[in-house]
């Protein structure tokens, strides 16, 4: 263990180097030196990652002081791991050691340790950012709020007020439950924010980045990668647009008289989630084709009595299918995937890895419908990436880039929801196939895909620019509501200021998570799906593909899986679809007849909104 002077030192250089260069080489040049640091290094950090990850998962899953305490101690203890690796390897020049094609792995290795990340800051300070983040997670995970018209004030968010979202058409009440929650989390938590922001953003500079939005954008390897993201935005933004206008006219027709204007945006709260990110839960008030039977095999999962477990073996069975992993015996003996009785958990879905190449588990109260199927298939996907790259060194084991772990389980999801895919399952019986039935689809599919894609973007725009100063302390949520109406047109049902703090009120704000991803694999989960059937030799419309039980389609998708972040993300994307770039067109192509069906239903109607005031709806 590195003690607290040497720590202090190590501070002071990291202060002094990383400021004048973001991936520092030193000048020793033993070759055999530097390569046994390596494999010193990946046996020292699986330990400590273990340890990291145990406890960790122990106070999420059980959220108490004593569970919390050892979370932060061990925070500390990885911290220091990470420094002290730092030390070793930046004192190497192993950016003249590792020229060229052949010692590429070990120049990309270095690459990754040269940049220490928030273990930079004094330990102190570290201290404080690691307890502020877990205090907002504490205000998150535990909030309660009162019930509507009632003194009953132990809702909690799941599973109570994600049921009421779900189900609940009472204008009022939602807009309740909306504001009380924002009220409990985001307005409690705006100090600790506030205190976060300077000190992710002191460590981030001390990494000799700008800011923390810098830092964060390094992983995906891109330059140009803000632009990127603009561009592909603009790409998709004239489809969200009509679908933003066809259920702003539904939701006139549901709640007359409430305000809403037929060229302005839609009150927040009445979109069926608690963040207005996924709008599946109104699909009922915006089905295009009503009287048509739909896809949703929630009543025969629960007419067949299904469990949780039930759900997560039928998600193993299709990874198996395409000759991919099972799920290990620890996976199965150590994942919770049920809300436990008796204690608090973090119930937000999450995978996990061990690093001892057989721990992996899933964390989930589980819920058994339709909707938690397709989430179990994709917190599965993560566990299968993390199953394919395990023999990787420990610093290669994350996804080529943070959005293609997320995009992984998605793809498989596309073709979990197929009304093939259900039959052959035995979910779903004979649903007449045709025209109508597609654009029913197709539109439960949007509410969750297209709707989600610009409040996937906006979260991290924003953060971006409270980390750069472009969005000032004082402005904060004004800029979160201009980010939201820009992007989304939404606004808030009661009046907003900027004592709030609504972004807080997102389980990634108040965790420190970076949101991008989420976009990123939005885009790039059509690429691989539109890969994938190709070598599956699907024949049809994209968004009709099923490739379960495809061999050759699982073959292509464990071979980027295996490589895991020991290659560039461009150079992973090649391998499945033999392009190099993001590119939202196979996103539009699933949606096409959608996109077709809306422009004819939107006929005479305003395409977008205008708002004066992006903190209270008109």
């Amino acid at each position: 263990m590195v003690s607290i002077t040497c720590l202090m030192i190590l501070t002071s250089v990291v202060t002094t180097l990383a400021q004048t260069e973001r991936y520092i080489s030193g000048d020793n040049m033993d070759m055999e030196a530097a390569l046994q640091f390596l494999i010193e290094h990946n046996e020292r950090a699986a330990q400590t990652y273990n340890r990291m990850g145990n406890a960790r998962w122990n106070y999420q899953t059980n959220l108490n002081e004593e569970t919390k305490e050892e979370m932060l101690r061990m925070t500390e203890v990885r911290a220091e791991f990470v420094k002290e690796a730092w030390k070793n390897a930046t004192s190497f020049a192993w950016k003249d050691l590792f020229e060229g094609e052949q010692h590429e792995i070990f120049y990309r290795w270095f690459k990754k340790l040269s940049v220490l990340g928030s273990p930079a800051l004094p330990k102190d300070r570290l201290s404080e950012l690691n307890k502020l983040i877990a205090d907002m997670q504490d205000i998150y995970s535990t909030a309660k709020v009162c019930a509507f018209e009632s003194t009953d004030c132990s809702l909690s968010l799941d599973p109570d007020l994600t049921e009421l979202l779900r189900g609940s058409r009472n204008f009022d009440e939602l807009k309740h439950v909306w504001s009380q929650w924002r009220d409990k989390t985001g307005k409690k938590m705006k100090g600790h924010f506030l205190k976060y922001v300077q000190l992710t953003n002191e460590a981030a500079r001390l990494n000799g980045f700008s800011d923390a939005g810098d830092l964060w954008r390094e992983v995906y390897e891109s330059e140009t990668f803000v632009r990127d993201v603009e561009a592909l935005w603009k790409t998709m933004e004239p489809l969200y647009q009509q679908l933003h206008a066809y259920v702003r006219r539904k939701l006139i027709q549901q709640y007359p008289g409430r305000g809403i204007r037929a060229d302005g945006p839609i009150p927040a709260h009445l979109l069926g989630n608690m963040w207005a990110q996924s709008w599946g839960n109104i699909f009922d008030l915006v089905k295009p084709y009503p009287d048509k039977e739909f896809i949703d095999v929630t009543d025969m999962m629960q007419e067949k009595k299904m469990t949780p477990l039930d759900m997560f073996k039928l998600s193993e069975d299709f990874f198996i299918s395409l000759g991919l992993l099972p799920m290990t015996p620890e996976f199965w003996n150590r994942s919770v995937i049920e809300k436990p009785k008796g204690r608090e958990m973090v119930c937000h879905a999450s995978a996990w890895n061990f690093f001892d190449r057989k721990d992996f588990r899933i964390k989930m109260c589980t819920k058994v419908n339709m909707q938690d199927l397709i989430t179990v298939h994709h917190e599965m996907g993560h566990v299968q990436y993390y199953q394919q790259y395990a023999k990787q060194p420990v610093m290669f084991q994350s996804g080529a880039n943070p959005g293609f772990h997320e995009a992984v389980g998605d793809v498989l999801a596309l073709s979990v929801s197929t009304s093939d895919h259900l039959r052959k399952i035995g979910l779903l019986g004979d649903v007449p196939d045709d025209d109508e039935a597609d654009i029913n689809h197709q539109m439960k599919t949007a509410l969750s895909k297209i709707a989600f894609l610009p409040f996937g973007y906006l979260i991290d725009s924003w953060r971006w620019k409270v980390f750069s100063g472009e969005i000032p302390v004082e402005r904060l949520n004004s800029g979160w509501w201009e980010h939201r109406l820009k992007y989304q047109g939404l606004c808030p049902p009661v009046k907003r200021t900027d004592e709030d703090l609504d972004a807080a009120a997102k389980y990634h704000v108040a965790s420190d998570v970076p949101y991008i991803r989420y976009f990123v694999s939005y885009v790039i989960q059509f690429q691989f799906h539109k890969a994938l059937c190709k070598a599956a030799e699907h024949q049809g419309p994209l968004h009709k593909c099923d490739i379960y039980q495809n061999k050759a389609a699982g073959q292509l998708l464990r071979q980027m899986l295996r490589q895991g972040s020991s290659v560039e993300w461009k150079e992973a994307m090649r391998i499945v679809t033999d392009s190099d770039r993001m590119d939202a067109n196979p996103l539009l192509e699933y949606f096409e007849p959608l996109l077709q069906w809306l422009q004819k239903q939107n006929e005479g109607e305003v395409i977008g909104w205008e708002s004066a005031n992006p903190m209270a709806c008109p």
